[in-house]
């Protein structure tokens, strides 16, 4: 039996109502553990039209069969929050008491509905994401975001920067050092290494100098020093057409917008964000927090499915013993 924890992120988004959804989809053999607010959830519930059973616990050892739980932190003052200061504090801190739980393998993956950046930093979150919580929660320097999907993987150099610090980031030593990263993950998590497309930064990948010189200087230089130690690389590609030809396992993108855009066009509805790096899977949804539609039964389910069918297939991996 696993046991895969749930945040609810941030519960004016629509976290809850995904939450609601995907109970109808677990599996009969583990123990869903939700974290967040009873009266969140069965306000949302109620809200829809809809039914949610849980047993409420207070400690994932308390899960000791298949079933859906939930830790309800109850901070909350209200069944349901406008998107604020108190909604961004609260989607923090059930994902603070999730990692926790993470972090000394009381739970055996996590998935995290999104929460919002705008109102979790006034809140007091420091950190770029929710990705970059998890990495210093485990200790962990050397990180990545894999945007995952059947037919398309992005992996990023830099994520949540202006355009502006991501620029700066682009550097021969960044670029081998978090290539190589990806592929150990990757092999580690599915079991081969992974081809890689590695992208220009500029338009026609700078078109031999004449149009910028990140890739004369940074980019081809680390695609050859990759190369000549054995990595399936090649690069760098032209930005503007790269993504035609789908062979590579893994698209390398120098910054978040170059690989987000053309992954939520080609994989919305199956794409998964995936933490490499840490010890433990963790997957996400590929949206925000939706607050424009959120609570109104209209949200697609079908990233969170993804992202849960990802975590469980991850957890069961690790758990077995078959990670490489």
């Amino acid at each position: 039996m696993l046991r895969i924890g749930i945040t609810i992120g941030d519960p004016a988004g629509v976290g809850p109502e995904l939450i609601v959804g995907l109970t109808k989809h677990f599996d009969d053999g583990n123990a869903y553990i939700l974290y967040g607010e009873e009266k969140i959830l069965r306000a949302c519930a109620q809200t829809l039209g809809r039914e949610l059973k849980v047993h409420l616990i207070n400690t994932p050892e308390e899960a000791d069969k298949p079933g859906t739980y939930l830790i309800d932190l109850n901070i909350c003052e209200v069944d349901r929050p406008n998107p604020s200061f108190t909604s961004g504090k609260v989607g923090v801190a059930y994902l603070g008491r999730a990692v926790v739980d993470a972090v000394y393998r009381k739970i055996d993956g996590l998935l995290t509905m999104p929460i919002s950046k705008f109102w979790a930093k006034l809140a007091g979150f420091s950190f770029e994401g929710q990705t970059e919580f998890l990495a210093q929660a485990f200790g962990v320097k050397d990180y990545a975001m894999l945007m995952y999907s059947e037919g398309i993987r992005v992996a990023l150099l830099s994520t949540h920067l202006s355009l502006k610090e991501a620029i700066d980031k682009v550097s021969k030593e960044n670029i081998v050092k978090k290539v190589k990263l990806i592929v150990k993950e990757y092999e580690r998590w599915f079991g081969h290494p992974p081809s890689i497309g590695v992208l220009g930064l500029n338009p026609h990948a700078g078109e031999g100098g004449t149009i910028g010189e990140e890739e004369l200087k940074e980019i081809f230089p680390a695609v050859e020093e990759l190369k000549s130690e054995g990595y399936m690389v090649e690069g760098p590609l032209s930005p503007d057409s790269a993504f035609l030809n789908l062979s590579y396992d893994v698209f390398f993108c120098m910054y978040h917008d170059q690989g987000l855009i053309p992954f939520k066009l080609l994989a919305f509805k199956e794409g998964v964000n995936m933490t490499l790096g840490i010890p433990f899977p963790r997957t996400s949804p590929d949206h925000g927090t939706a607050y424009d539609i959120a609570w109104k039964g209209i949200a697609d389910l079908s990233p969170s499915l993804h992202a849960l069918r990802l975590c469980e297939k991850l957890a069961k991996r690790q758990k077995e013993g078959n990670l490489s």
